[in-house]
């Protein structure tokens, strides 16, 4: 009976001294506007979560419904953009002048250097050649070079001369000139309606691949000397997304040649550069940060300077034209403080302007909109989740189509701050109560064993021996 007291006075005192988790007990929340079809949706993470956060991981973010549940939710880094465009690659042209027959039954003669160049390419003559019938185009073979890789699409040009067109071409590529494969055809049209505007179809499509030589031949319309054919490489170019960008007013640091920027918890740059007030101005400098060391002295805090990158920052008005040094890259890392030290103590005081690529959060609605999220907690539990937690079985690409959420404008909630302290003062004082009474329980249990033994001592002392 007294082990369930003392167990049941032990899970209420836990109970009681839980703290809660609700949108009241944040800084600043923001609404959050989505769609309510969607179980999983994202988030770009604005700038006021970073300003105000109060733990460099984000561990006080939450999202939370229109009943002040929280939803689970994860966050990740937000994917590079990729554009897709082509480069153009010139190319030779040799045509096949024959009397007849498919461009791939013609006996070639082919002269090429050591490397695969070729210097020409023809028919070898019929033994039965006849000069009242002329030979005539019958194909084209091209030679795209040694640095070809990945072709997808040859271009047609027609000569200047002509303005109308159509046939239908087949393709042909090989590596060696002697063994070929067929992987693709087009029906190239030019096409003057009655405005005089020309309908065009020049281009021949297939998938990328690689390939040192081509050949064109005629299924439909006349064979026709090209003025131009261009190779088409596809390039994929990746971009890192827009980031967000914030500006710092210098105060006064640890040393006379210091200035000191004082940033948000939240925010790691990737980016760093110096904004100047004035026209003309060049400065040699190294920006870094303060870390903590082990004190040499008893009672005194230990600090050093750990310069992160040494450059000269400038801003030159030169011919009605403005030079300025950009921002440079940097290594992401959390610091309270960063720091702009030069030689001697600087004249000027410019601005520090950090980039920083903000996350994604993507959360698992439960369609009891709208929802809000909330920041600024001190000393809150780590919330998020993994990914396939939130949104288990989606692929990347469906993940990056994830709707969007709209946010609102940042409200901060008064007396939220107090609430917070007065808890944790709470949460405090319980802890020190249970502590103490655990240690009463412990030395309660060790004077009812010491008790214990001392009867069994005793009742042994007074008990006759046996016969």
């Amino acid at each position: 009976m007294k082990k369930v007291m003392i167990a049941a006075w032990t899970m209420s005192t836990w109970a009681a001294a839980a703290p809660s988790d609700a949108p009241q007990d944040y800084t600043h929340v923001l609404p959050l506007t989505a769609g309510a079809q969607q179980g999983v949706l994202q988030v770009r993470l604005p700038k006021e979560v970073y300003l105000h956060a109060r733990s460099p991981m984000l561990n006080d973010l939450r999202v939370f419904d229109a009943s002040g549940a929280a939803l689970p939710f994860a966050l990740r880094s937000p994917p590079a953009e990729s554009q897709l465009s082509h480069r153009d690659l010139a190319l030779k042209i040799f045509p096949l002048m024959s009397k007849g027959g498919p461009a791939s039954q013609l006996n070639l003669d082919v002269n090429a250097t050591a490397d695969g160049r070729l210097l020409s390419v023809k028919v070898k003559p019929d033994l039965g050649e006849d000069a009242a019938h002329p030979p005539r185009l019958s194909g084209l073979v091209l030679d795209l070079g040694k640095e070809a890789t990945q072709i997808g699409a040859l271009r047609f040009t027609l000569p200047p001369d002509q303005r109308e067109y159509s046939a239908q071409v087949w393709l042909e590529v090989s590596s060696d000139m002697k063994r070929w494969e067929t992987i693709g055809a087009a029906e190239l049209n030019w096409l003057v309606n009655r405005d005089a505007q020309t309908l065009v179809n020049d281009r021949l499509d297939f998938a990328p691949r690689d390939f040192r030589y081509a050949r064109l031949s005629w299924r439909n319309g006349t064979p026709l000397q090209f003025a131009a054919i261009t190779a088409e490489q596809p390039t994929r170019t990746e971009t890192a997304p827009a980031g967000d960008q914030l500006l710092l007013a210098p105060v006064a640091g640890r040393q006379p040649e210091d200035l000191m920027y004082n940033v948000p918890v939240g925010i790691a740059p990737n980016k760093v550069g110096l904004q100047f007030g004035e026209a003309n101005v060049v400065l040699a400098a190294k920006l870094g940060v303060y870390r903590e060391v082990p004190p040499r002295h008893v009672g005194q805090a230990g600090w050093r300077f750990d310069p992160l990158l040494n450059a000269t920052f400038y801003r030159i008005t030169q011919g009605q034209q403005v030079r300025g040094s950009g921002d440079l890259d940097v290594s992401p890392v959390h610091a309270a403080q960063w720091v702009l030290r030069t030689a001697k103590p600087a004249a000027v005081k410019p601005q520090l302007r950090l980039n920083w690529q903000p996350g994604t959060l993507v959360w698992l609605g439960n369609g009891n909109g709208p929802y809000q999220l909330a920041v600024g907690r001190p000393r809150a539990a780590p919330a998020a989740s993994s990914i396939e937690q939130v949104a288990p079985g989606f692929t990347e690409a469906e993940l990056q189509k994830l709707e969007y959420a709209t946010v609102g404008p940042v409200r901060a909630q008064e007396g939220s701050a107090g609430r917070d302290s007065a808890a944790d003062q709470a949460a405090t004082a319980s802890a020190q109560q249970r502590l103490m009474a655990l240690w009463g329980v412990l030395l309660l249990g060790v004077a009812v064993l010491g008790f214990m033994v001392w009867r069994l001592v005793r009742s042994s002392r007074s008990s006759p021996p046996a016969s």
